[in-house]
């Protein structure tokens, strides 16, 4: 499962999604999020899965990717169906467990928040893998960089973020060879109750905070002994630039937004009783 975890890892390539701005990778991400939640009925996810499709297929990041990226979270959708299986009520029963209805509504809302979750980290793990660390901090500073105004730390706000992403795939790394460590010195780490496995990994969490602190501060020893000063007077070896490429990924999205809206809009007497 450690090793499944894909969150800011990037794989190099060039690609048509690889050689747009980061800017607009971090607009359409965000367009795309707001895509998701403006879904109000199963076939508007059609046009959000086939775009989304698509863009990997551009990207050239394989499939088993996509599955990566959504494994270690499939606890947390997996809960947060039964949830809404458990606790969304309404008059369409279809069977009762003590206390406990299960209806033809939670169901829906259960298989539809379950989508939402895997397409919304699908899509923004899409922009991790084909923007590089360096090319993100750029992109928020520059699209924060209006706030500058009102004396906002845009630079250092995008460059922790990026520190941030940057430091994932090594604190995953770093955890599995703890835990293949103490596996080795015989802690076991599988059996029991969820209590016996949360105590399990405490011998896990205190070296890598140990290991996270220590890295810390040699990243923070290694910036003061280049001079690094915060974002003034700074300048870019590559200055971000929006090309034809980017304007038409945005007026694809649009489209995309265009076309669940009117979904939305189309009565479907079949999926009232469920709406």
């Amino acid at each position: 499962m450690i090793r499944d975890i894909t969150i800011g890892q990037y794989f190099p390539g060039h690609s048509p999604v690889h050689r747009m701005d980061p800017r607009m990778k971090l607009i359409l991400t965000i367009f795309y999020i707001v895509v998701l939640f403006v879904v109000s009925n199963p076939f508007g996810f059609i046009p959000a899965i086939f775009f989304l499709g698509c863009s990997y297929r551009i990207a050239r990041i394989p499939v088993k990717m996509i599955v990566k990226s959504i494994k270690p979270i499939l606890p947390i959708i997996i809960f947060t169906g039964i949830l809404n299986l458990l606790f969304i009520s309404g008059e369409s029963v279809i069977f009762t467990l003590g206390p406990i209805h299960v209806s033809w509504q939670g169901v829906y809302t259960s298989v539809k928040m379950a989508l939402r979750l895997i397409l919304l980290i699908a899509g923004t793990s899409l922009m991790t893998y084909t923007t590089s660390p360096i090319a993100l901090t750029d992109a928020i500073e520059q699209l924060l960089s209006p706030l500058k105004v009102v004396h906002f730390p845009a630079h250092e706000l995008a460059m922790m973020m990026s520190i941030a992403l940057r430091f994932i795939p090594t604190l995953v790394e770093e955890t599995d060879k703890i835990m293949s460590a103490q596996k080795a010195r015989g802690a076991d780490m599988e059996s029991g109750g969820l209590i016996q496995r949360a105590k399990s990994l405490i011998p896990v969490m205190i070296p890598l905070f140990i290991s996270a602190f220590r890295r810390a501060e040699e990243l923070a020893l290694a910036m003061e002994c280049r001079c690094y000063h915060g974002g003034e007077g700074r300048t870019r070896m590559k200055q971000l630039k929006y090309t034809r490429l980017d304007f038409n990924a945005l007026a694809i999205t649009v489209v995309l937004l265009v076309i669940i809206i009117v979904l939305n809009l189309i009565p479907m007497p079949f999926l009232a009783w469920l709406i």
